[in-house]
């Protein structure tokens, strides 16, 4: 096939695979996979060892998502609100050890407990070229939870500069931090019981 009929398919190049392995403690590690299944948009799927309304909660209760959604190099997150209803507003800025800061603000679509969530994201510094939409889906996998989570970018070239900065390490990164803060939160309901 000539390189001009690939380019009226454009199907062809557009699921772009990228995975990260996580070593989790003990002899188990989880995959992170990123795939472009469209021209704007981002997906990544994981799994996590913890029941889907715990993890649901730990992207929905602002003090669970304080506990693991940290930047890379000393970056926290100081603030998050989140009124959780449909139309309801986010806030997260997250804080630099050195003084820098960076916020986000969005907005609810969709909000199914505890298997869907749709809002918007636009960051302060608009680096992503402009409002993105993101669907996260819980889905139940025998005591596990498959998240897939799906970022809708504004343009391809929005999508591609996304990725370009890096964001596939950094998810993997915090996804690594939520995978740890689901087990302490396990290990503590055990404790407690």
């Amino acid at each position: 096939m000539s390189d001009r009929r690939l380019a009226k398919r454009p199907w062809t190049n557009s699921r772009r695979i990228i995975m990260s392995t996580t070593t989790l403690p003990g002899s188990t590690a989880a995959t992170l996979t990123v795939t472009t299944p469209s021209d704007r948009e981002v997906q990544i799927t994981r799994v996590f060892d913890a029941p889907r309304p715990m993890v649901f909660d730990c992207w929905t209760v602002p003090e669970l998502l304080k506990g693991w959604l940290h930047g890379p190099d000393g970056w926290r997150l100081a603030v998050c609100e989140i009124d959780l209803r449909v139309g309801g507003a986010t806030r997260y800025v997250w804080q630099h050890r050195d003084g820098r800061s960076m916020g986000m603000s969005g907005a609810y679509r969709e909000i199914v407990r505890p298997s869907r969530l749709v809002a918007t994201e636009l960051f302060d510094e608009d680096w992503t070229g402009g409002e993105t939409v993101g669907t996260v889906i819980f889905a139940e996998q025998t005591g596990k939870t498959l998240l897939t989570q799906t970022v809708l970018y504004a343009s391809s070239a929005a999508r591609d500069s996304a990725l370009g900065t890096g964001m596939t390490s950094g998810m993997a990164q915090s996804y690594a931090q939520l995978d740890a803060y689901l087990t302490s939160l396990q290990d503590a309901a055990k404790g407690a019981a």
